[in-house]
């Protein structure tokens, strides 16, 4: 039983890693800016689950980060059993701010757009350079 759990693990980590390892691809490599948008969105939230897999114990029973009582035997299996509830207020935190800096990102790829006529960050490098010897930035 024991070797079933580590080889799960083992899958879990591995394939988390390989997320991250694609996703920084996709930031790093590919030029439209809505795919490295969604590469980025991708990034974070993976980042965010190895937060949560920080806090999680490999014990069974494994209980919720609640104390029911207020009992010293009630706070000994609390403190045995129970999750570690700071990664999880982290995650809360970086979900959130991700999420605002996902929209203000995807509002400037919305209004580059808009004004280049395209989101391929090759042709707005081009159009920029345009732009500066012409004078008109």
């Amino acid at each position: 039983m024991n070797e079933v759990i580590t080889f799960i693990w083992t899958v879990i980590i591995l394939s988390l890693i390989a997320t991250v390892i694609i996703s920084l691809y996709g930031i790093a490599r590919r030029p439209n800016l809505t795919k490295k948008l969604i590469a980025l969105t991708i990034f974070t939230d993976t980042a965010n689950l190895l937060v949560v897999l920080l806090g999680y114990r490999l014990i069974y029973p494994v209980a919720p980060p609640v104390l029911p009582s207020f009992s010293k035997e009630a706070l000994q299996t609390f403190v045995g059993t129970a999750v570690d509830p700071l990664p999880q207020a982290f995650v809360i935190t970086a979900v959130v701010i991700g999420m605002a800096v996902n929209v203000v990102i995807a509002f400037a790829i919305i209004q580059i757009y808009r004004l280049y006529g395209t989101v391929d960050a090759r042709k707005l490098g081009e159009k920029q350079s345009t732009l500066l010897k012409e004078g008109g930035i």
